[in-house]
């Protein structure tokens, strides 16, 4: 019934890294290591991720015709994402300015570049992969107003996953419609508002899911994860892993999640294959290059 098991809707950036002892402060210039340029941005990594889980897989983005813009294309397209929905041109491809710490934690500034490009029509014209599609994922490194439009477009029996990343207040419409939305500590924090004044994460989880979600999954890094819905909190344990890099591992998470639960997978059985996902790409550099295979992820 289905050719996809995931279409991700999202961006898709060039990753400028560079190597810090330790993150400026305001005002000061540090040196850094040499600049790598990776495929990135939290809608190709999502896709990425997927398909080398053995996903079958689909983007909606839009790149630059610039440099930046076939390196993405290569990515996917080496990993198996169908990029029939992969726009072209409009604007230069979108770029991620990421300093990485010695403790593997990272600070990132994006320029949306072609991903501000992505609208409500490029959507609507892409209808025919929505409906081919058992799980629509998103995120908010495109426009607002484009995502609500995926919801809109959502066939009656999908599955539509959000990480609001970068994080902002949501429409009832869009919140609605998640199952689950995904967040970390910082987006949980931005979207409760002075809702979220407890410290603890399962408060966090029950008042996001007061908000119209149908789950929610609040990911605590190290921590593991808190899965809640309707039937109460779940706890997932944290899988054990020496930190190289945490680039891109939310997305890994996010993915594997999204491909459990269209899979079959209960709420937390998905969370946890999720989480052994996201460890073993925290082991290796980079975002894409870190994603492992399902054989990979079997054998940690």
């Amino acid at each position: 019934m289905y050719d996809y098991d995931l279409l991700v809707v999202g961006s898709a950036n060039a990753d400028l890294v560079i190597d810090v002892e330790r993150r400026p402060a305001a005002g000061e210039t540090v040196l850094g290591g040499d600049l790598a340029v990776h495929p990135g941005g939290k809608g190709a990594n999502q896709a990425v991720a997927a398909a080398r889980l053995g996903a079958a897989t689909a983007l909606l983005a839009r790149v630059g015709d610039d440099t930046h813009g076939r390196l993405l294309l290569g990515s996917l397209r080496a990993a198996g994402v169908d990029t029939v929905g992969v726009l072209v041109g409009g604007a230069p491809t979108g770029v991620a300015l990421i300093t990485v710490d010695p403790s593997g934690d990272n600070s990132i500034v994006v320029s949306p570049g072609a991903n501000a490009r992505l609208t409500p029509a490029d959507v609507r014209a892409a209808g025919s992969l929505f409906h081919a599609s058992r799980v629509v994922s998103a995120q908010l490194e495109i426009p607002l107003e484009t995502v609500v439009e995926v919801v809109r477009q959502l066939p009656p029996d999908s599955r539509f996953v959000l990480n609001p990343s970068p994080p902002r207040p949501l429409p009832t419409e869009v919140l609605a419609a998640c199952d689950p939305l995904i967040v970390n500590e910082h987006e949980a924090r931005v979207i409760l508002g002075e809702a979220g004044v407890s410290e603890e994460p399962a408060d966090w989880a029950k008042l996001l899911l007061a908000k119209g979600p149908r789950s929610v999954v609040v990911t605590l890094g190290a921590q593991g994860a808190l899965v809640c819905d309707a039937s109460g909190v779940t706890r997932v344990e944290p899988v054990k892993v020496d930190t190289v890099d945490t680039t891109g591992a939310g997305d890994a998470f996010t993915a594997a999640l999204a491909f459990g639960l269209g899979s079959g997978s209960s709420p937390a059985e998905a969370s946890a294959y999720a989480a052994r996902v996201g460890a073993a790409a925290v082991t290796r550099r980079g975002a894409q290059e870190s994603y492992p295979t399902a054989q990979e992820v079997d054998a940690l």
